[in-house]
């Protein structure tokens, strides 16, 4: 069937949009992206990529340049939340790239944008057009018309929606998002390392564990920077933005009696600068296309953060709808090849992450100690998670 424009439209410039579109510049399909924001940038502090999205990294040509900016942590510890005892670790770093062939990068989320968008324009300089919110769309077999809140229309063969988890596409595939509120609410910070003792934490990543409550601490921009999330329970509703300051204070209640590692970040830490949102959990999908419109990233499974593979998600995404598309026949083959592939492996992260919040959070010391004493993470991850190639894994 003839179509006068072969272009792939992707609405939104985040991690998942671009990566997408590098992935599909690379395989020599044409590309543009629609973002709604006026300037290309991204907001947060860490994120995490193991090697299931480190491996794509590569294939983009960006994992030297992202390797030079992150951090790579020899370790994650999950400790106890008053003692600091040890109840088990994840091995990283060398051991990590040993046995999944790429690193594991803890990233600054600004830094990985970035890098990002620098190899998009070296693929294709024109291809993001700013101020320019999707809306929606209409389709026929052979093209979807995408509409701009601005009242233009542009036409392509395919529209992704990588416009995250307020995504106007997937309120057309899918209908309207009816998130749940978890009970937690999760404040970040950052605290430049030299603020520190000199050593902390030797430097390792940890996750820490308790009633009600858990933290998680790791190192960005080469060691320079420390992140830290906390998860905490609160029955009061806020909104789910990033942006949403609260005074340190409450900070510093909540996390009374916390070991002193974590009493010193939090008084450490700019009083000014304290963040916390609402965590939500959202429903699984069973729709993720139509004809031609298909979901990508946080717009088709939003998850809790307990696993650390939010972003990672849509970097696999990426690259299995361009195998998809390079793959099949016809545009709507595709959309039903990386649907059945994907949404197996989503629906288990996002599941697994929202398990992880129940563990992290048992009630007594000895919950928690009994709870562990039961698992091997290390084995455990390792053997499906990190595992996972999107660039090589056969598609089903």
């Amino acid at each position: 069937m003839a179509r006068t424009n072969e272009t792939i439209i992707i609405a939104g410039a985040g991690i998942g949009g671009l990566t997408a579109a590098c992935c599909l510049l690379q395989a020599g399909r044409d590309v543009e992206i629609y973002e709604r924001a006026p300037a290309l940038g991204e907001i947060g502090a860490g994120i995490q990529q193991s090697a299931n999205a480190t491996h794509v990294m590569r294939h983009l040509g960006v994992l030297d340049r992202l390797r030079a900016v992150a951090y790579l942590p020899p370790v994650t510890e999950f400790r106890l939340f008053d003692s600091g005892e040890v109840l088990q670790a994840l091995s990283l770093a060398a051991t990590h790239e040993a046995r999944h062939g790429a690193p594991y990068l803890q990233l600054h989320r600004a830094d990985f944008h970035a890098i990002l968008v620098e190899r998009l324009e070296a693929l294709k300089p024109d291809c993001v057009r700013l101020d320019a919110e999707v809306t929606g769309y209409a389709e026929t077999d052979d093209a979807v018309t995408v509409r701009l809140a601005d009242g233009r229309t542009v036409e392509g063969a395919l529209l992704v929606g990588a416009d995250g988890i307020k995504s106007a596409v997937r309120r057309q595939i899918a209908g309207e998002n009816k998130p749940e509120y978890t009970g937690d609410s999760a404040w970040r910070l950052t605290v430049p390392v030299e603020r520190l003792p000199r050593g902390f934490l030797d430097g390792k990543s940890s996750i820490w564990v308790g009633p009600d409550k858990h933290a998680v601490v790791y190192f960005l921009r080469g060691g320079t920077l420390l992140n830290f999330v906390a998860a905490i329970e609160l029955d009061e509703w806020i909104e789910e933005s990033w942006t949403q300051k609260r005074p340190w204070a409450e900070l510093k209640a909540e996390l009374a009696g916390w070991h002193p590692d974590i009493q010193t970040i939090v008084d450490t830490v700019d009083r000014d600068e304290c963040y916390r949102w609402a965590l939500n959990a959202h429903p699984h999908l069973d729709r993720w296309h139509t004809r031609r419109a298909v979901l990508l990233g946080d717009a088709a499974h939003p998850t809790l953060p307990y696993l650390a593979q939010g972003a990672a998600m849509a970097v696999e995404d990426a690259a299995v709808l361009a195998r998809s598309l390079s793959a099949s026949r016809t545009v709507e083959a595709a959309l039903a090849l990386y649907a059945r592939n994907r949404m197996p492996r989503t629906r288990r992260i996002v599941d697994e992450s929202r398990d992880n919040r129940r563990l992290f959070h048992l009630k007594s010391v000895d919950e928690l100690r009994a709870a562990f004493a039961r698992r091997n993470m290390d084995r455990e991850r390792s053997n499906w998670l990190y595992s996972y190639n999107p660039l090589d894994v056969p598609l089903a």
